[in-house]
């Protein structure tokens, strides 16, 4: 099976901008950010509620952990967010809203299904024309950005939620821009 396209910042911001015109654009805008500065699963973001990510005193958390419910391996792990996503999230997340309430509501009110959060992604992808981009395509990036700011492998296997190395090391893109560079260091 072929990997997920990862997106560079030019792409990146078409599909913001692009997320802005659509008709649930805030949630739009905060799913793809929670993707791309979180590196999570379609899943993991599907399971979110707004307890995860704000606290009782109602301020966005800038650590969170998600129950082995809401993981792949069924691990629970924590999740990290930075100053960027947390002011977006503070934006996003209704005041009113209770604990219990989904991060992300789908048209029906409750969680989104992992199935219809990775169809949600390919429309936004596809909409912008970029083909080979799917659900895991913020994920992907997300490992292969840290990488080239070289966070250590070690590291971004417990960002990731990866047991392994070894799969990690899978999700980092390598293009020939970065290739050049790593030569210029010398």
């Amino acid at each position: 099976m072929k990997q997920a396209r990862t997106l560079n910042e030019a792409e990146l911001k078409l599909v913001m901008a692009h997320c802005a015109t659509r008709r649930h654009a805030a949630r739009d805008r905060a799913i793809v950010m929670v993707s791309f500065h979180l590196g999570l699963r379609a899943k993991e973001i599907a399971a979110l509620t707004v307890g995860d990510v704000r606290g009782d005193d109602g301020q966005i958390r800038d650590q969170f952990t998600l129950d082995r419910s809401q993981t792949k391996g069924g691990v629970t792990r924590t999740v990290y967010l930075n100053q960027k996503l947390r002011r977006e999230l503070r934006s996003f997340v209704p005041k009113t809203a209770a604990a219990t309430d989904p991060l992300f509501p789908s048209q029906k009110g409750g969680h989104f299904s992992a199935n219809t959060m990775c169809q949600l992604f390919l429309d936004i992808y596809g909409q912008c024309g970029l083909s080979g981009a799917s659900s895991h395509s913020g994920r992907r990036s997300f490992i292969t950005r840290l990488a080239n700011k070289g966070i250590n492998v070690r590291l971004l296997a417990a960002l990731a939620g990866h047991s392994s190395i070894q799969v990690t090391q899978r999700y980092i893109d390598v293009n020939p821009d970065q290739l050049s560079a790593a030569v210029e260091l010398l």
